[in-house]
């Protein structure tokens, strides 16, 4: 559990320092997959349609739900494996 949780924490940091942005669908994946792992399942209201970017992000980690958090941190910190190359 302590490596899962040092290996979520390192990929966290090197999610900072990629070499190229990733596209919109990835940062989202990447958003849920951290709160998710943080947070457990969304709580609270969908955000109403002229908050574009919140609701895109809600929608996001919804889709996650049900998700344990060891699970979404072992899929966070493959994501960004990939993403390191």
């Amino acid at each position: 559990m302590a490596d899962l949780n040092k290996t979520f924490e390192d990929a966290v940091a090197a999610s900072k320092q990629l070499d190229e942005r990733p596209d919109n669908a990835t940062l989202l994946k990447i958003y849920a997959l951290f709160k998710q792992a943080t947070a457990g399942d969304v709580e609270g209201k969908r955000p109403g349609f002229t908050d574009m970017i919140g609701r895109a992000k809600w929608d996001a980690w919804n889709a996650l739900k049900g998700t344990t958090p060891d699970a979404a941190k072992q899929q966070y910190i493959d994501l960004i494996g990939d993403l390191k190359g």
